[in-house]
C-alpha cells in the first residue's frame, strides 16, 4: 500500500487494518507478537489495541502466549456468531461451518446436486442454512457463498453460471437475506480460492494469482493484497483467451478459447468424439467421466495422453502471455486437472520457461513459480468465509463517527 499523502487519521486507520489482518491470520496473539508482525512499536500497538477494544472490534483474553515475561494477555477479533461457507454449482454442493475467525467447527461436506432452476438454487441454499442452524439455534449464523461463474459481489447477483440450465441473472442476496433474516456475502469460486491462499498461506506476502482448471478455466488475481475484480466483476476470464482462432466454438460465442482445448469438459467431449469415430472399439458405451479420464491418462492411453498434453501446452502458452502482461511471479493451480500430475505440470512449465522478466541475476525468491496449490479442499471452501474479514477492512469501519460500524459486523 502506498502511504504517501496520508494524514494521521488515515495512517491510524491503516495501522488498525494491519492489526486486524494479523489477528485474522493468527486467530489469537499477544501485544509483542503483533508488534513484531506489524513492525510497529510496542507503544503504537498498545494504543491501537486500546482503541480497537473500545470500539468493540477486539476482545482480550487472559491466556498467556509467552513462557517468560509479564503476562499482558492476548487479543483476538470479537466475533458474533458463525459462518456457513457454501460453494455451489448445479451439480455439487460443498459446505463447511466455521466460527467468526474462520476456524472449522465441522468437517467439509460434499453432496451431489441437480439444480435446474434459479428457484431450486435459492431453495437449496435455504435448506443448507436451516440444516446447519438447527444444530445450534442460539448462535447467529451468516452465509458466505461461492458461486461458479460471473458474480457481482456488490449487488449479490449471480450474473452467469456456465454449467447452469438457465441463463438469466439471479439476485441471491436480495432473495435470501430478507427471507432468512441473516447476512450473506458472495463471490465466485476463483475468488474463493484466492481468499483461501491470501489468508491461510503465509508464503503469499506479494502479488499472486490462482487458476482453477476444472470443468472450465478461471482465475483470480491478488494485487497489493487486494482481490482484483475488474469494473464489471469479470476479471480472471483466462479460459476465454483465444488460443486457436480456427478452433472449436466456445460457450462465450467465440472460437478457439483456452476452455475449448484444456478444460475437463472439453477433454471429455474430444474423447467422446474420438470413440464415435473409431469403429468396433471396446469403449463405445464407456461413460466418459473425469475419474475415467484421469485413470486412462495415468494408465498410458495414448489418445488420452496426447489430448491432455496438448491441453497443458495451451495452458502454458496462456500463462506465458499472462506473465508478460502482469508480471505476477507466483501462480497456484487448482482443480481436478491437477491430478494429471507431474507430467502435465512439466509441460506447463516448459511453455513458460523463457519468461523475459526472469533473469539469471534475479534472486530465486523473485523467480516465477507455477505450482499446484497445497491447501486442502476444506481450506479452499473455507476461503469464502474471509469475505467477512475483507468486508471489515474495506468499508471504512475504523471511523468512530460512522454509526453503521456495529451493524456491518453483525
Amino acid at each position: 500500500m502506498n502511504l504517501c499523502g496520508m494524514n494521521s487519521h488515515m495512517m491510524r486507520g491503516h495501522n488498525k487494518a494491519v492489526i486486524i489482518s494479523h489477528l485474522y491470520r493468527e486467530k489469537i496473539a499477544s501485544k509483542s507478537t503483533l508488534a513484531r508482525l506489524s513492525q510497529l512499536s510496542i507503544q503504537a500497538v498498545s494504543n491501537i489495541l486500546d482503541e480497537l477494544l473500545a470500539e468493540g472490534y477486539l476482545c482480550r483474553s487472559a491466556r498467556n502466549l509467552h513462557k517468560r515475561g509479564n503476562n499482558s494477555g492476548s487479543f483476538q477479533i470479537a466475533t458474533r456468531g458463525n459462518i456457513l461457507c457454501l460453494n455451489i454449482s448445479p451439480f455439487l454442493i460443498e459446505s463447511v461451518l466455521v466460527d467468526g475467525l474462520v476456524r472449522p467447527l465441522q468437517p467439509l461436506r460434499q453432496q451431489p446436486a441437480r439444480i435446474a432452476t434459479p428457484g431450486q438454487l435459492a431453495q437449496e441454499i435455504e435448506r443448507q442454512y436451516h440444516g446447519y442452524r438447527q444444530h445450534d439455534p442460539q448462535t447467529p449464523l451468516r452465509i458466505a457463498l461461492s458461486i461458479h461463474g460471473q458474480v457481482n459481489p456488490r449487488t449479490g447477483v449471480s450474473e452467469r453460471m456456465p454449467q447452469a440450465l438457465w441463463h438469466e441473472p439471479v439476485e441471491l442476496r436480495y432473495l435470501l437475506e430478507e427471507k432468512l433474516a441473516t447476512r450473506l456475502l458472495m463471490d465466485n469460486d476463483c475468488v474463493m480460492l484466492a481468499l483461501a491462499e491470501k489468508w491461510q498461506n503465509r508464503a503469499n506476502a506479494g502479488d499472486f494469482c490462482v487458476i482453477n482448471v476444472d470443468y472450465g478455466i478461471g482465475s483470480s488475481f491478488v494485487i497489493d493484497r487486494d482481490i482484483y475484480r475488474g469494473t464489471l466483476f469479470g476479471s480472471g476470464q483466462i479460459g476465454h483467451t483465444i488460443i486457436d482462432p480456427d478452433g472449436a466454438a466456445c460457450s462465450c460465442g467465440r472460437y478457439g478459447c483456452l476452455e475449448t482445448i484444456a478444460s475437463l469438459s472439453s477433454l471429455k467431449k474430444k474423447v467422446r468424439m474420438q470413440l464415435k469415430m473409431t469403429p468396433d472399439n471396446d469403449l463405445e458405451n464407456q461413460q466418459i467421466t473425469t475419474a475415467w479420464l484421469l485413470s486412462e491418462f495415468h494408465a498410458g492411453n495414448p489418445s488420452v495422453r496426447l489430448l491432455v498434453q496438448n491441453a497443458a501446452r495451451a495452458i502454458g502458452l496462456s500463462l506465458y502471455n499472462f506473465l508478460n502482461i502482469l508480471n505476477i511471479n507466483r501462480i497456484y493451480l487448482y482443480g481436478r486437472s491437477c491430478q494429471f500430475g507431474a507430467d502435465w505440470l512439466a509441460i506447463i512449465h516448459e511453455q513458460t520457461r523463457y519468461n523475459p522478466f526472469d533473469h539469471a541475476e534475479t534472486a530465486i525468491d523473485n523467480a516465477t513459480q507455477i505450482l499446484v496449490g497445497g491447501l486442502s479442499r476444506q481450506q479452499q471452501v473455507m476461503g469464502i468465509g474471509f469475505l467477512y474479514a475483507e468486508n471489515i477492512l474495506k468499508n471504512g469501519l475504523f471511523d468512530r463517527a460512522a454509526p453503521e460500524v456495529q451493524a456491518r459486523q453483525e
